[in-house]
């Protein structure tokens, strides 16, 4: 798992595991975002595998899907939500973590 930094409240990276989730928590990330579509590729965790391990473990976890489409208006406005609602520091993850960084820079210029 390769976590990248954006700031003090967000971060991101490639497809995370469920066994990796236990990481994640230990690392002190309170919720996850998953910018990644269900079946994207075969052998890709599902969101709801790793929504369930993170709920185990305390941590809020929320999915806005960025498919192949790329961003959408709609995916952008749910991030802004997710940054309001869901406690810091933040994980965004995708295949490769470019998704989760643009919806995120998106969602900025929305927040102001």
């Amino acid at each position: 798992m390769d976590i990248r930094p954006i700031n003090d409240e967000y971060s991101v990276s490639g497809q995370i595991t469920v066994e990796e989730v236990d990481q994640v928590k230990a690392l002190g990330f309170q919720s996850i975002v998953c910018n990644r579509p269900d079946e994207e590729e075969p052998g890709q965790p599902s969101f709801a595998d790793v929504a369930v391990r993170a709920e185990e473990l305390g941590i809020q976890i929320r999915h806005i899907p960025v498919g192949r489409m790329g961003l959408t208006p709609e995916g952008v406005t749910e991030m802004v939500d997710a940054l309001e609602d869901l406690p810091k520091p933040m994980l965004g993850y995708c295949r490769s973590g470019a998704r989760s960084t643009a919806i995120y820079e998106q969602s900025q210029r929305l927040r102001g």
